[in-house]
């Protein structure tokens, strides 16, 4: 049997404008560039349980109008896709299948609306798909394919992950590479369609898998730039501390995404730094406690740290650490006013990178049931307008014109190549200032004479 593991990730802002705007803008094109350049974890880790008598092949497709028919015949392929691709997916779905290729989807989208994506495929895998693959491959192989398999409620140990298949890989193409090291998250963000939608619950990965992870990677790219796959790392502290002081002895560069609350724990943030960590992203939203309110459903935890956003910036980018912060504009209590405010922040924070979005519902998300109940959303089911950046709902405070104008305006001024520049250069000097007086604090307290008396 010929398997084809397919990912379609590719991420295109359908706004005229914005796009127009995009092509000028460098640090904007880079973020849907970085997106599209991750190869797909969930089918490599597939890939890894597949039982090497089937003869395998992971192909990336981003943009199906470069592909005549398909782009590879198989017997099977498995298809993952973002929401905003998952049109084009469907409709490479419909090829092979009118080939006689049997059809089996996967990934946040399909699990999120599986009886849509059943209309495209033979099979859909929804959820977890670790613990349904072995199942998937045996029916295959007897010819006894399912339509729907399904992991909700069954609650995976991650210590049984497999090692994801990165000699399939053709490692030139890549500017990074994935590892995962946890699943899920304890937070229950509105609008988030991470991870935490098809995990029952926040797990860890042991370390000496995501160790045994690092090492393949290695064997094939000696010095990896690696990204960690985490909705939120470093929720368990305790874990994490063990985790990054394996990572250390490495000798790699990371990026991740986490939360707040590192800024917290000194003890962990030098261990970002000791650990290799190049940059942390962390959702900020917004920058006032009436934008962000009710945001996080479980505990409003992050209305309650706005205060602190500007200290724990400090706390880790002094460490040497990059902070990317993340802002949503469109939330339900902002208006045109929180364009300027959110611009102001950038300025007074010395945040070394910024990434600009909307406000973006989702499917299943509870934020798209909620806006869909109010009347909110200006086309239903147009998935293709999930990049992050075009707007699909009516904003409370402002009109959709002016979400799109304060989009443009604000993207126009933290991406100018001059703005920039200096954003990094002061990142730099303010980096080597704390260096050289941390340097000069640990030289005086290991001097012979520091602490002694005349007594």
């Amino acid at each position: 049997m010929k398997l084809g593991l397919i990912a379609m990730s590719g991420v295109r802002v359908r706004n005229a404008e914005l796009l127009a705007l995009g092509l000028t803008l460098p640090g904007f094109v880079e973020r849907s560039q970085v997106i599209a350049s991750l190869p797909s974890l969930g089918l490599l880790t597939l890939a890894g349980l597949t039982p090497p008598e089937i003869e395998i092949r992971y192909l990336e497709v981003a943009d199906l109008a470069d592909v005549t028919g398909v782009p590879e015949e198989f017997d099977t392929v498995a298809i993952s896709s973002f929401s905003a691709q998952i049109f084009e997916a469907y409709a490479l779905a419909d090829r092979y299948r009118a080939l006689g290729t049997r059809v089996i989807l996967g990934g946040l989208h399909v699990s999120a609306l599986p009886l849509e994506a059943l209309h495209h495929a033979d099979a859909v895998v929804i959820g977890e798909g670790e613990p349904l693959w072995p199942a998937v491959v045996a029916d295959l192989k007897a010819g006894t394919l399912k339509p729907i398999y399904d992991a909700r409620g069954h609650n995976y140990n991650f210590a049984n992950s497999p090692m994801p298949r990165f000699d399939l890989l053709d490692i030139e193409r890549y500017n990074r590479l994935t590892v995962q090291t946890q699943r899920g998250c304890p937070f229950r963000c509105e609008f988030c369609a991470a991870s935490m939608r098809i995990s029952p619950t926040y797990k860890t990965k042991p370390i000496e898998r995501v160790i045994a992870e690092i090492h393949a990677i290695k064997r094939i790219w000696k010095r990896p730039f690696i990204e960690l796959a985490d909705d939120n790392s470093f929720v368990n502290k305790g874990h994490s501390k063990q985790l990054l002081r394996a990572v250390a002895k490495e000798d790699f560069h990371w990026f991740t995404e986490t939360d707040l609350s590192v800024a917290d724990d000194y003890e962990l943030v030098d261990l970002l730094h000791d650990s290799g960590c190049a940059e942390v992203l962390i959702g900020f939203e917004s920058t006032t406690f009436s934008a962000v309110n009710g945001i996080e459903q479980r505990s409003n935890w992050k209305a309650r740290k706005v205060d602190h956003y500007l200290e724990a910036i400090r706390k880790i980018q002094d460490r040497g650490v990059r902070v990317n912060g993340c802002f949503v504009l469109g939330l339900d209590s902002t208006g045109t006013e929180s364009f300027e405010e959110i611009w102001s922040f950038v300025q007074q924070s010395g945040l070394y990178d910024i990434q600009i979005t909307v406000q973006t519902a989702f499917p299943a998300t509870p934020l798209y049931t909620r806006l869909k109940q109010q009347g909110s959303i200006l086309r239903d089911e147009a998935w293709d307008m999930c990049t992050l950046f075009d707007v699909n709902f009516l904003p409370a405070k402002m009109s959709v014109s002016e979400l799109e104008a304060g989009l443009r305006s604000l993207i126009q001024r933290v991406y100018e190549d001059d703005v920039v520049a200096a954003r990094r250069s002061a990142f730099q000097r303010n980096y080597r200032r704390k260096h050289r007086q941390q340097i000069a604090r640990r030289a005086i307290h290991t001097s012979p004479h520091h602490g002694s008396s005349a007594a």
